[in-house]
């Protein structure tokens, strides 16, 4: 699809992402589309992206996740930009922005699809909560080392009781963060599948289980809860659990689109971030 409108996404907290951002846009004016500058520090606010052909984020892998947010529902493809080091989701670095962002203008990159998860937060037959997520939801105490106690159901079917110190119901992009470190499998980002991976669970026969990309996910927070239990969405929203609330999930109709590098591919990022 022709480009004619970007957005440059930056995050300010990064070294340089001002510097970068400016270059972006300037690069951009010169080649006459419009242009719609959005910058921010700290905890950025929800905001609503005006309608582009392109969003560049500069950042990190959570600035994109950020950009997902608000882009996914319009299949606006995103090109992120890692001011660090090569992350998982932001594959290109700070030296090869104006290469890539230049062949992606000529159509001569691709676009990676990445399946999304659409949830929701049941109370009392009203909805209070409703999120989307690129990464993953985990569903975990407020206090360090203490168990929850979680009942799992999958299309209708009952998985099991989980006691663990938390849940994670994570997407293929999401397989290499915080479900690979609770001991969760690494998958193509690409893949049609979700991740369900216990933290700490309190029987060695829970482990991860890898579930077709259609299976609809309903947690249900048991009552007599020791502690507090909070939902975190892609490690940035949060909100807090009550006992018998009921947490449903499943994939979205329409995916994140990112635009693919032609100079290292995923395998190539796992090797360097994993050794």
């Amino acid at each position: 699809m022709p480009v004619r409108s970007v957005a440059v996404v930056a995050n300010l907290d990064k070294e340089d992402a001002a510097v970068y951002a400016d270059a972006i846009l300037s690069f951009l004016h010169h080649r006459g589309l419009k242009t719609y500058d959005l910058r921010y520090r700290g905890f950025p606010l929800v905001a609503q992206m005006p309608e582009v052909d392109l969003a560049v984020v500069l950042g990190g892998d959570g600035t994109v996740l950020f950009a997902c947010g608000l882009v996914h529902a319009q299949s606006v493809p995103i090109l992120g930009i890692n001011l660090g080091t090569v992350g998982f989701i932001t594959e290109v670095v700070r030296e090869e922005w104006e290469v890539t962002l230049d062949k992606y203008l000529k159509g001569e990159l691709g676009l990676s699809e990445r399946l999304m998860l659409a949830g929701r937060v049941i109370r009392h037959g009203e909805v209070p909560f409703e999120f989307n997520s690129l990464n993953d939801c985990v569903v975990s105490g407020s206090l360090s080392s203490r168990m929850v106690v979680l009942d799992v159901d999958l299309t209708g079917t009952f998985l099991g009781e989980y006691r663990a110190d938390g849940l994670i119901v994570a997407t293929p992009t999401g397989s290499t963060a915080y479900s690979l470190s609770a001991g969760g499998p690494i998958l193509h980002p690409e893949t049609d599948a979700l991740i369900l991976t216990p933290i700490c669970p309190h029987s060695l026969t829970h482990r991860s289980i890898v579930l077709p990309g259609h299976e609809r996910i309903r947690i249900t927070v048991k009552p007599k809860q020791r502690i507090p239990l909070t939902l975190t969405v892609d490690g940035r929203e949060a909100f807090p659990l009550q006992e018998d609330d009921v947490l449903e999930m499943e994939k979205l109709p329409y995916k994140a689109l990112l635009v693919k590098s032609d100079r290292r591919s995923f395998y190539e990022v796992v090797r360097t971030k994993l050794n």
